[in-house]
């Protein structure tokens, strides 16, 4: 009788602790909290790109940058943020975009500047990259790239 009482105790003392201890657990789906994770930052990279990797979009950079209560986008190589679990978030645009298509690819050594262009636009049809432009003002010692003029005679090196 005796051997039966402390056997009883002894499996007592073990549901309590059981329960005692799973009190102490939050489950995850009961949390109310969101869960979270950890980024240290790297050479080269910024809130943007941490956004990026973490979200598949850029623009969840504010949610890092609130998150981790950064008062700039500044942020140093060995820096713990973290990444909060929120909504993915989409470009959105405030007005129609209209974009211009043309077929007229640029396949000479020169080209005579027409109304509407712009290096941008030169660039994208002379070299499939608008990036060139920088090139293009360049080798043409055009002093404010922004300011083209009709009948203007463009260089362009292949």
């Amino acid at each position: 009788m005796v051997l039966g009482a402390v056997v009883i105790v002894i499996v007592g003392i073990l549901v309590v602790n059981y329960f005692k201890d799973r009190k102490a657990e939050v489950l995850p789906a009961l949390s109310t909290e969101r869960a979270t994770k950890e980024h240290v930052v790297v050479r080269g990279e910024t809130l943007w790109s941490i956004a990026e990797d973490s979200f598949g979009s850029g623009y969840n950079w504010v949610d890092v940058k609130s998150a981790n209560n950064l008062k700039s986008e500044k942020i140093l190589v060995g820096q713990k943020l973290t990444i909060p679990d929120v909504e993915v978030k989409k470009p959105t645009a405030t007005r129609q975009v209209l974009t211009v298509t043309t077929d007229k690819t640029i396949t000479g050594d020169t080209y005579t500047v027409e109304r509407g262009d712009s290096l941008w636009n030169i660039s994208v049809r002379a070299y499939g990259d608008g990036y060139q432009w920088v090139k293009v003002a360049r080798e043409n010692n055009i002093k404010h790239p922004n300011v083209i003029y009709v009948g203007t005679v463009l260089n362009l090196s292949r």
